[in-house]
């Protein structure tokens, strides 16, 4: 008799956990080719959590949506996050940037590859942790509350969401399009880098794979909305960002995780104060003048006394 019992044959399970202030309504979009699970969309109370099954072979994304109503069918629309239906269930369709995606494909030689993406954004913090695995199966995801640094020209409303510079802005070099279209010619941002350094592991813009796609064997998985103080510190000190291993060409574009407490220095330097991209553009946009003031102005002056 053969028992078939494998996680590799039988899939993974999700636990979708919700430990924000708030309800969050978490919603699941299949990759084309892989079956919906049993539901597409669903509200999760504060403190509270809820199990789906993945079979083996599944990839698809999932998110928070965040100040959503509904009426008693299920009717309505969220603040952020919104898939478009209409309704609660998503029914086949994916996010509105700006948001944070948890993305996976479960292998079918057993090997899982994950990221958190803030390629389309941001909206809530979100973590991504398996159990019961082998590999590295490092934590990922972004514990940082991004709304409350967010530079004023990517913040959505009141801060209810940062939106990624090529969102905001639609230009190649910040959409990895045209002839921006390749890793060679797409390279970060000063908004890009400032994601970065809060979320290390998270993918900031489209070519992020290196540092941003991790691996787990016959894990299931766990997705835990604002995730608490004291188990953002477990996890980090537990799997530093040295350990990950590069992956390239396994999930959509974008995804990573916060994890070494040595980043939130550079994280200060980059987004205490909301207008220091601004600043930083500024700055690049007059090194020439600064060079000429330098080489030339310098004899000038020095003539003059």
């Amino acid at each position: 008799v053969l028992l078939v019992t494998s996680k590799g044959v039988s899939g993974a399970s999700f636990t979708f956990v919700n430990r924000c202030a708030y309800t969050v309504w978490p919603g699941i979009l299949a990759n084309a080719g892989s079956p919906r699970l049993d539901s597409t969309g669903f509200e999760l109370p504060k403190d509270s959590s809820r199990s789906f099954q993945a079979p083996t072979g599944w990839s698809g994304r999932f998110w928070g949506r965040t100040g959503c109503t509904f009426d008693g069918s299920g009717s309505g629309a969220c603040l952020t996050g919104d898939c478009g239906a209409g309704q609660m269930e998503c029914n086949g369709l994916g996010a509105a940037p700006p948001v944070t995606l948890a993305e996976f494909t479960l292998g079918t030689g057993g090997q899982d590859f994950y990221d958190v993406s803030l390629v389309d954004g941001y909206n809530l913090p979100m973590i991504v942790e398996g159990s019961g695995g082998s590999g590295l199966c490092a934590s990922t995801g972004c514990t940082t509350d991004l709304n409350r640094q967010c530079p004023s020209e990517l913040r959505v409303g009141d801060g209810d969401a940062c939106k990624s510079a090529c969102e905001a802005f639609g230009s190649p070099e910040y959409c990895c399009s045209g002839a921006y279209s390749t890793p060679a010619t797409c390279k970060p941002s000063v908004y890009s880098e400032m994601f970065k350094a809060a979320c290390p592991r998270s993918y900031s813009y489209a070519y992020d794979d290196a540092t941003s796609t991790f691996t787990c064997t016959g894990a299931d998985y766990t997705v835990t909305f604002c995730p608490s103080s004291p188990s953002q510190k477990s996890s980090r000190d537990t799997t530093p960002v040295t350990e990950a291993t590069p992956v390239t060409g396994s999930t959509s574009q974008g995804s990573g995780s916060e994890s070494g407490v040595s980043y939130s220095g550079f994280w200060l330097l980059y987004v205490k104060d909301a207008q220091l991209a601004r600043f930083q553009l500024s700055f690049r946009l007059c090194l020439p003048w600064i060079w000429s003031i330098t080489m030339f102005g310098g004899s000038g002056i020095n003539s003059s006394k």
